[in-house]
């Protein structure tokens, strides 16, 4: 290849030349030499950059240079290269361009690498999203496989509660078909076709014999008095249908010994008379016994119905039970001397005129019983109480002896439904009169009430009982007219638990009363009102013979609550029966006996009562006098605690006269203050006591411990100044004797 010609200039010529030491002097290997064939072939192949774009090559001067339309850069390097600044500034914008080419690449790669990052990121969250929905799912799967097996479990557990109720339906479906017969029997029984020669009718007798025995044995099940009068109502007709067929039997029998005798010889007349004697008589008995009681019973019943309705429908409920009553007994009393006309020797027993008796008594207690239910008068049912067992089971039934005895059974059932209902109705009265009465401003206007009382009393000449009741408070006169009524009408035991509950609920009524009058007037009105009342109270219950302590059992389940506990903590199963601990057991509860004695409470408040009484007025005379005493205590108490631990103060040392609240000055003043109340409050007192307490030995009784504490109060102040001031200062202090302040309250009463 030729040399190319030199270039023309000197800067370009020295540039060639050191170009050319250079190269002399740096040869470059023949590795480096290949390095350098490749990168030109690399060069030669790679787009100039955009810069340096390439628009034609000139030659000038033997020196090859790039030449644009613009300059080669910013710092305005022309075309044309005249000297080794200009090129290696030309080199260094070449080689920065290829730079910005190289780092562009890299930039387009972070680039592609960051978006491809953002997706990643993308699927990351959609990974993430995903699992997160599959750890919902995963715990709604083992929530549903949970409430699956709670739901499994409780599925057996409500299986086998199912077989137990089941088990315990057979059990009571046992006993109820003793009771459920009574409709099949009577379907049987009652039929026109019935007949003793039907092969179900003697299984059916001894059906109805087991009902009867079963409801016999077990009277406290509902009804079951009811049940056993129409089970015996059946048996009466079933023996009336054997009783029937007997005679049938007897009657065919009869003909059949007629017949044989008229056509017997004369040799068998004699026999034949006798046995045709006694069979005819024998049949002639039964015959009117049967006849005689069902048909009577269906003859008499109609009109004793008829009768009894119209008493009903024109009596009121105590007349109605005299007059029924005294209906039936007649009526008991014909038949029976009918049918000991008849049949003397069957008369004298009981039992003989039951299916006719029991009809007719059945009919009486049903009209009386639903009018009964009704009733919520206590003077009515005590009136029917006093009626039934002295005017007719004690007097008329006791004294006409066993012609009546049929009759004594169902009086005495009504008798019981009465005293039942007349316990309810107590307690009801207890209840709304007495336990949660609330007084009116009338009824607590004390002490004006009594004050218009003993005016009233005063202008009238005549002793009128009814005005002291009328101070009494209302739920006080509603207790003792309520035992009053009900003490001979209810048995012992009965009346017993009614009057102490009355007795316990009037106390607090009173009680509560009087923190009302407290409020109202006065302290002192509330506690002699709270006196008056409990004292009439303990009065008039003294002459009920009765103990008034009864006995309460309550049900305890407060173990519930644990048990509920440990359900809420999943250790423990509601419907696990098979456990001692499970839900059944825990509903067994535990029974607590207490013993409450209205009595003695009623003694206890009442002697609370008058000790803050006593105490009160006690404080209001001589209050003074209490605290100095308690003062002087005290001083003399912190003077022999000084002297003993030897630090005397200057001001405990001094003497008792030399205190400023124990100057004669101060005593004087304290001594004058009790005086006047002795003379202005106390008397108030006293006049408070009369019109509260009529009885003077109940105030003297409640007056005796205040005179007492007035007294001691004053025997200590003068037995304390007497050692402790002279006599010139006794006499200016002006204490009074105590012969004297005791006929001074003596004559207060």
């Amino acid at each position: 290849m030729a040399a190319a010609p030199l270039p023309g200039s000197g800067a370009v010529f020295r540039g060639y030349n050191f170009a050319n030491t250079w190269e002399q002097n740096a040869p470059l290997t023949e590795e480096q030499t290949v390095a350098v064939a490749a990168l030109s072939l690399a060069a030669s192949e790679r787009p100039f950059p955009s810069n340096l774009s390439q628009e034609h090559d000139t030659r000038k001067d033997g020196i090859a240079v790039v030449s644009s339309s613009d300059s080669v850069g910013e710092s305005g390097i022309a075309g044309v290269l005249v000297n080794t600044h200009q090129f290696y500034k030309w080199f260094t914008d070449l080689e920065s361009a290829m730079k910005s080419e190289t780092e562009e690449k890299y930039r387009l790669y972070v680039n592609t690498l960051l978006e491809r990052i953002q997706i990643c990121d993308g699927i990351l969250e959609e990974v993430d999203d995903t699992l997160n929905l599959f750890n919902e799912l995963q715990a709604l799967q083992l929530s549903v496989a949970t409430k699956t097996k709670t739901l499994h479990d409780a599925c057996d557990r409500l299986l086998l509660e199912k077989q137990r109720l089941i088990d315990f339906a057979e059990a009571l479906r046992s006993k109820l078909n003793y009771f459920d017969e009574l409709e099949n029997v009577s379907s049987h029984f009652y039929s026109p076709n019935v007949s003793i020669k039907n092969g179900q009718f003697l299984p059916l007798l001894k059906r109805l014999d087991d009902c009867i025995s079963y409801v016999e044995s077990n009277p406290q099940y509902s009804e079951s008095g009811v049940y056993l009068v129409k089970f015996r109502q059946l048996q009466s007709r079933a023996l009336g249908v054997i009783r029937s067929h007997v005679l049938l039997v007897l009657k065919a029998a009869s003909a059949q010994v007629q017949a044989v005798i008229r056509g017997s010889g004369s040799n068998l007349t004699s026999v034949a008379e006798g046995l045709k004697h006694q069979l005819f008589m024998f049949v002639l008995k039964q015959q009117l016994v049967s006849s005689n009681l069902f048909w009577r019973k269906w003859k008499v019943k109609s009109i004793v119905q008829q009768r009894i309705s119209e008493f009903a429908k024109k009596e009121t409920l105590p007349s109605l039970t005299r007059s029924g009553c005294a209906y039936l007994m007649q009526v008991c009393q014909l038949e029976h001397q009918l049918f000991n006309h008849f049949f003397p020797s069957s008369s004298m027993e009981v039992s003989s005129m039951a299916p006719l008796i029991d009809p007719l008594c059945t009919y009486l207690y049903d009209i009386l019983r639903p009018k009964l239910i009704y009733q919520a008068n206590l003077d009515s049912l005590c009136e029917l109480v006093d009626i039934l067992r002295v005017e007719v089971i004690a007097d008329q039934l006791n004294r006409r002896g066993e012609s009546l005895a049929g009759l004594r059974p169902i009086l005495q059932k009504i008798l019981a439904d009465i005293n039942e209902r007349l316990t309810f109705c107590a307690r009801t009265y207890i209840r709304d009169e007495i336990a949660n009465h609330r007084p009116s401003d009338e009824e607590v206007d004390y002490p004006a009430m009594l004050e218009k009382n003993a005016e009233q009393a005063s202008q009238t000449s005549v002793d009128d009982n009814s005005n002291i009741f009328r101070t009494w408070y209302p739920p006080l006169e509603k207790t003792m007219s309520c035992l009053a009524q009900l003490y001979n009408c209810l048995e012992a035991a009965v009346f017993t638990g009614l009057a102490q509950e009355a007795v316990e609920f009037c106390s607090i009524s009173i009680q509560n009363a009087s923190k009302v009058i407290i409020k109202k007037s006065s302290p002192m009105d509330g506690q002699l009102f709270l006196i008056k009342h409990l004292l009439i109270l303990r009065e008039q219950i003294a002459p009920f013979d009765i103990e008034f302590s009864v006995t309460h059992k309550e049900l305890d389940f407060s173990h519930l609550l644990e048990h509920l506990r440990r359900i809420l903590r999943g250790q423990s199963s509601l419907f696990d029966w098979s456990r001692s601990t499970s839900f059944a057991m825990t509903l067994t509860p535990r029974i607590l006996e207490s013993q409450i004695d209205a009595k003695k409470e009623l003694e206890k408040s009442l002697k609370t009562t008058c000790e803050e009484f006593i105490m009160s007025v006690t404080k209001l005379i001589v209050d003074p006098l209490l605290s100095f005493v308690t003062k002087v205590t005290a001083v003399k108490a912190v003077l022999s605690s000084s002297a003993h631990d030897k630090k005397e103060d200057s001001v405990l040392s001094k003497p008792l006269r030399s205190q400023a609240f124990a100057s004669p000055e101060k005593i004087a003043e304290l001594i004058h203050k009790v005086s006047a109340n002795l003379l202005q409050e106390l008397p108030k007192v006293v006049a408070k006591m009369k019109l509260y307490l009529q009885n003077p030995s109940t105030r003297m009784i409640l007056f005796k411990p205040i005179k007492t504490n007035i007294m001691e109060a004053h025997v200590q102040l003068q037995s304390l100044i007497q050692s402790e001031y002279s006599s010139e200062e006794l006499q200016n202090i002006g204490m009074v004797s105590i012969q004297h302040l005791q006929s001074q309250i003596d004559g207060l009463l």
